[in-house]
């Protein structure tokens, strides 16, 4: 279907956003009418920039408060939409979005105002313009998408339909099945856009928190599965207010929102996408420094062994069960302070990944290849972390692994034999996003890796709150844990950090502290409370105590956790889960983070 986006769904000015909305590949636009009022570009000007771009003009709005009114009100509401017809023409621009009126001189009558939009198309059509009636969810008399067909239906005047927006019908709860009662032809628009489940009032939460399809709590796809099995024709649109998003780059949000149309097409049943290929587990995590020397301490403390190099790279190979770190010195153009850069996944057909990839619109990331290197395809997450899709143990391509001297040798079954060690995988990665991202690197997971989203979690930290949520393969093998920290222009506080997996935690936090590495130390007062919560066996908990090991449980299981200390931007987490614990200890979240910072100062 054709897609289309709000110019007040993104910032700066008109002609940025027509360009950046080009650029990300929408085949139209609805044009705000504030974007226009507030531009230097004439109307003739912003129709031959469109022109020039490839961009349809579908829609204009909004034009407010018009029907069940005075006759007095009625004549300069009149008199108000000839201006605007006459402003449309210079746009060609031919369907005017009209909100359901919230003034207070509207009145409480269907037959009055089907009365005055039938007169309202009949000056439309003069002008070959289209009117698409909304109701607004905070309409005065008219909120709700029915009770706008109602009076549409009504009027009965050729240029006269309705506009569905899944924000006013799902915010309001209303059952979208009565769509399949309105003909698709006097469907003339659809606007889309998703929001957190939320308890507030309804004009606030569309103002400031709505967002693109996928990254918020409605269930979208049976709403336009629906409009479509009607009949519409016309594009699907987003129309999303939102604070964040007035203040990211255009560009960005833009891809953004195409992406977030392009999934919410394949959930619906309306486009097929390659396949998601869903990973097993990590391959490798990348740290780059100009420094490794500082990681090299702590990897060797929790056991790591230095297993190979990289034939012509700055990188390093360490290993430990299945899990591998790869260290990388090569810090030109990237970030200089210990950073962790990169992940590896394992996925049974990386080339059907990356087909999966660039479909939802994924940079590739261009890499150096020597003639004998494996073939490596890569992509880039919002914050900049490259995503490599591998398949360790193949015997029909080189694996990554052979770009590496020095590797472990092979068992007698053809498979690379591991070092030995008390971890064996890496469990979780957790990666803190910048302020803006959030939401966009939720989406961008879920449908470039096909993981599956917790619900959000705000988590309390000495300065402010940290918002979390987790996204995990079905199988719990691939799971990142992205936040956001509480200063959003502080890039020193977006810690990353890497979770290895143990069957032993105790063993392994007492093997890191007997070879000179710091764990961090977790209050005395914690343990009191782990005490009175879970009546753990005394001896047990001062075990936990003494290596600063914390705990967790759920219906499935318990989780130990520990830390190591940070190193730039990163750390380690040593986890040990049993019974099937699905969490990440986030009932500690606050006493982690309050540590941290203890010990950053």
């Amino acid at each position: 279907m054709r897609t289309s986006i709000a110019t007040v769904s993104l910032s700066g000015p008109l002609s940025e956003k027509l360009t950046a909305i080009a650029t990300a590949g929408f085949d139209g636009v609805e044009i705000f009418e504030n974007d226009l009022l507030g531009g230097p570009l004439s109307p003739e000007e912003v129709r031959l920039r469109c022109a020039d771009l490839g961009l349809g003009i579908d829609l204009y709005q909004p034009f407010r408060d018009f029907e069940a009114v005075p006759a007095d009100t009625l004549a300069r509401n009149l008199r108000r939409a000839e201006r605007k017809f006459a402003v449309m023409e210079r746009l060609g621009a031919d369907l005017l979005l009209v909100c359901s009126s919230v003034a207070p001189e509207s009145v409480d009558d269907d037959a009055l105002a089907a009365e005055q939009l039938r007169l309202l198309a009949d000056r439309a059509a003069a002008h070959g313009i289209r009117i698409a009636y909304e109701a607004l969810a905070w309409g005065r008399h008219v909120s709700t998408y029915d009770h706008a067909w109602r009076i549409v239906e009504q009027a009965d005047h050729p240029a006269l339909g309705t506009c569905l927006d899944s924000f006013h019908i799902l915010s309001r709860g209303s059952d979208p099945k009565g769509i399949a009662d309105i003909p698709g032809e006097k469907i003339f628009f659809l606007q889309l856009a998703d929001a957190p489940l939320m308890a507030m009032d309804v004009l606030q939460w569309s103002r400031h928190y709505r967002c693109f399809p996928g990254q918020g709590g409605f269930d979208l796809a049976p709403l336009v599965a629906a409009t479509v099995r009607a009949g519409y024709q016309g594009p699907l649109s987003l129309e999303v207010f939102n604070d964040v998003f007035r203040q990211a780059g255009a560009a960005s949000t833009a891809v953004d929102a195409l992406r977030s149309l392009l999934l919410l097409e394949e959930s619906a049943g309306l486009s097929a996408l390659p396949a998601a290929a869903a990973p097993s587990g990590f391959t490798f995590a990348e740290l780059t420094a100009a420094d490794t020397e500082p990681l090299r301490g702590v990897l060797e403390a929790i056991g790591f062994a230095h297993t190979a190099r990289h034939t012509w790279k700055p990188v390093e190979l360490w290993e430990q069960g299945q899990a591998r770190i790869l260290l990388n010195t090569g810090v030109s153009g990237r970030r200089q302070g210990p950073a962790l850069t990169a992940i590896g996944v394992e996925t049974p057909d990386p080339d059907q990944a990356a087909r999966r990839a660039e479909a939802v619109l994924a940079p590739v990331v261009p890499r150096r290849r020597a003639p004998h290197d494996a073939p490596l395809d890569a992509v880039a997450a919002p914050d900049g972390t490259e995503v490599f899709f591998c398949r360790t143990k193949q015997s029909d391509h080189p694996s990554w692994t052979g770009d590496f001297t020095g590797a472990p040798s092979r068992t007698t079954s053809g498979e690379r034999s591991e070092p030995a060690g008390l971890i064996h995988h890496i469990d979780h990665i957790a990666l803190t996003q910048p302020w803006h991202q959030f939401d966009e690197a939720s989406l961008f997971h879920r449908g470039v890796l096909g993981l599956e989203a917790d619900d959000s979690l705000d988590l309390a930290d000495p300065y402010g709150l940290v918002r979390s949520r987790a996204v995990a393969s079905p199988g719990g093998g691939v799971r990142i844990v992205l936040n956001i920290a509480p200063a959003p222009d502080a890039d020193a506080t977006r810690l990353q950090h890497i979770a290895l997996a143990t069957d032993d935690i105790v063993g392994a936090a007492r093997r890191v502290r007997e070879r000179g590495a710091a764990l961090l130390p977790i209050p005395a007062n914690y343990y009191d409370d782990l005490d009175a919560r879970h009546e753990l066996d005394p001896q047990d908990l001062a075990t936990l105590a003494d290596l600063g090991i914390l705990y967790d449980r759920d219906e499935h299981g318990e989780f130990f956790h520990c830390y190591t200390a940070t190193v730039g931007r990163v750390f380690f987490e040593l986890v040990q889960r049993t019974g099937g614990y699905r969490g990440y200890g986030a009932q500690n979240a606050a006493v982690r983070l309050a540590a941290q910072h203890l010990h950053q100062h």
